[in-house]
């Protein structure tokens, strides 16, 4: 709980003072916080002032509270780039992707400067739609603004391309880029991955390491997701023990459903089974799905009974 004193400073002080008390919502996504600054600033009438109400927006939005946010974006007369990045960049985060593009369309008409900021949730939302038009022409706003040096918007016009199905405008932005960390090659793998290229996905891997970048979690689920389509479970089994033993990763549960599925669809339910018993994390319904759609499939009735028992016993124990 925080207070504010009764005795307030100047009023340019005390925009200073809920700036900076802002600031602290934004970083903390404080919302319980913010709410009460709101109310406090209705209250000494400085919750109009443009400045403000940008960074209101940015604090509403950062806590995923984007019907207030648009409310008080309509209003607001100053729109800095600064705000309108925070307002894309929520939508995107939230996944309404067609919102993100409206608000970044409503920026260019009103002709706002682009920063190194704005792109990349912009082009997340263009993956999501997916929308590879626009995509392309975001990609010569990135280079015609110079941010194709910076790693973020090219791993974002990477992401776009492998989304919308054009791996070859992937492969060519990630070969001209000058430097790439886990994120860029986790890309790249993932995108190849999609469309079946598991032994570029292999050898990007193998590039990755010997450069020197180590691989994280989110890498391991694309090349284990490659060895699921693919139907390489041996490979995967290889995979998931290097991620274990050699990287010292621990498997999260889409890493497990990853090696469920693919065992399932070679046909070895057992082990998959053996899997979900010694795995850390709680299993959810699409893992027990995908075990059970593979019993189904390779006709292993007494694996489903056994796994229709356990998924009675935890629902038993959760209630």
């Amino acid at each position: 709980m925080f207070q504010i004193q009764s005795h307030m400073p100047t009023p340019q002080g005390t925009i200073v003072l809920f700036s900076k008390l802002l600031d602290s919502c934004y970083s903390t996504r404080n919302l319980h916080m913010l709410k009460q600054l709101h109310a406090r600033m209705i209250i000494t009438g400085i919750s109009s002032h443009d400045f403000i109400r940008a960074k209101l927006i940015s604090s509403y939005s950062v806590t995923a509270q984007l019907h207030e946010a648009s409310i008080i974006f309509s209003v607001t007369n100053r729109r800095p780039t600064f705000l309108f990045n925070s307002f894309i960049r929520a939508y995107s985060s939230l996944n309404q992707f067609f919102n993100s593009l409206t608000i970044f369309r409503e920026m260019v008409r009103a002709g706002k400067s682009l920063d190194r900021h704005t792109l990349p949730p912009v082009l997340k939302s263009c993956a999501g739609v997916p929308a590879l038009r626009l995509g392309r022409s975001v990609h010569v706003i990135v280079f015609s603004n110079g941010f194709d040096s910076d790693v973020a918007n090219s791993n974002a016009l990477v992401t776009m391309y492998c989304k919308c199905g054009d791996l070859g405008s992937a492969r060519k932005v990630f070969d001209e880029m000058l430097e790439r960390n886990v994120v860029t090659w986790t890309a790249i793998m993932s995108g190849h991955g999609m469309y079946g290229r598991c032994e570029e996905v292999f050898e990007l891997f193998e590039r990755m390491v010997g450069g020197g970048v180590e691989p994280d979690g989110m890498t391991f689920t694309a090349v284990l997701s490659a060895c699921s389509h693919g139907g390489l479970a041996d490979k995967g089994i290889e995979y998931f023990w290097m991620m274990k033993d050699r990287f010292k990763l621990r498997p999260s549960l889409e890493h497990c459903t990853c090696m469920v599925d693919m065992l399932g669809r070679a046909g070895r339910v057992e082990e998959a089974e053996t899997m979900v018993e010694m795995m850390d994390a709680v299993p959810d319904g699409a893992l027990w799905g995908a075990l059970l759609a593979a019993c189904k499939t390779h006709g292993k009735v007494e694996v489903a009974e056994r796994l229709a028992e356990k998924i009675y016993a935890r629902r038993l124990i959760s209630t």
